[in-house]
């Protein structure tokens, strides 16, 4: 779809659509840089505050994932006023300021169109020194990779979708979902970390992927490392998962090989997730350092889930 938009070739615009990173981030002088994104999607659970929370956060987790700080915010509703009480609005929007505010940012606005479903999410405005930007095409060989949330949260709102299990099961992956990524920034910017991305809706193979080809590296995942949510590979064997892992393992193709890991298991970590954690490339002599600093800024975990291999044929490998 980009191919038939003009290049853009202004020297400020210091990351763009070229290596499908996380947010766009222009220059405006020595020492600032502005990072901006948006995101916005329909509701994953049914409580409206808790909805607002978790796509707040999971718009919010792109400027953290550049290694910015987020600044403020305009909201995106699309909402069927005609056929829904307009206290529901209220409390999505409540929802969402609950984590602009945690965030440290500001509501500046936003706007509004009728929409046959409802959808909601941010436009985000952060700031950066242009000196200290995280990108996905950053990674070197040799470097370790680390995990800060558990995978799992497509496989378990999918299952609360279609009656598997209750809303009250859904209390962890609830609160994964509305954390933000705000201590796991903290702890890669005071050890110093090379390709970052957060993982959402390609999953943790397609983002993986992302940082990979952005890199001219190859990715190598040991599945068995990769922390779950509870029940996600038992709810997954009955066939849980979201239809978006099938597009994600089409659009990888044959650059991607899984070597006797378990299909359930892959499909897993191809699965679209929300408000995910950051993937981070980490020079192997900083990696123990990061996962205390991790630990210290309370991510939600800290786990090494592989390496970062010379460039072949495939760009992600699970193993």
């Amino acid at each position: 779809m980009l191919r038939g938009l003009p290049n853009v070739t202004d020297p400020n615009l210091l990351v763009g659509v070229d290596h499908f990173d996380d947010a766009g981030v222009y220059k405006l002088d020595a020492s600032t840089a502005v990072v901006t994104t948006l995101d916005f999607f329909p509701p994953l659970v049914d409580d409206a505050y808790t909805f607002g929370r978790i796509a707040a956060a999971n718009s919010l987790s792109d400027i953290y994932a550049m290694g910015a700080r987020p600044l403020c915010v305009l909201n995106i509703v699309g909402f069927p006023d005609k056929d829904l009480p307009v206290g529901l609005l209220v409390e999505i929007l409540r929802g969402g300021a609950e984590r602009v505010l945690a965030a440290g940012a500001v509501v500046a606005g936003g706007h509004s169109v009728r929409d046959s479903e409802i959808k909601y999410g941010l436009s985000v405005t952060g700031l950066v020194h242009p000196d200290r930007i995280h990108t996905n095409g950053a990674a070197k060989v040799g470097d370790v990779l680390v995990l800060t949330k558990p995978i799992g949260t497509g496989v378990l709102t999918t299952a609360a979708k279609v009656g598997k299990i209750g809303e009250s099961d859904l209390a962890e992956v609830i609160d994964v979902m509305t954390d933000l990524n705000a201590g796991a920034c903290e702890a890669m910017l005071e050890v110093g970390v090379r390709g970052v991305t957060d993982v959402t809706g390609f999953g943790l193979v397609g983002h993986a992927h992302e940082m990979a080809d952005a890199s001219g590296v190859t990715i190598e995942i040991e599945a068995a490392s990769v922390p779950l949510l509870e029940g996600t590979l038992r709810l997954a064997g009955d066939g849980i998962v979201t239809r978006i892992h099938k597009d994600n393992l089409e659009y990888l193709g044959d650059r991607f090989t899984a070597k006797g890991v378990d299909e359930t298991l892959v499909k897993v970590l191809a699965d679209a997730q929300t408000s995910g954690g950051l993937l981070i490339a980490v020079p192997p002599d900083h990696a123990e350092r990061l996962v205390e600093r991790l630990r210290k800024h309370r991510a939600r975990c800290a786990a090494v889930v592989g390496r970062v291999r010379p460039r072949s044929a495939e760009t992600v490998i699970l193993v």
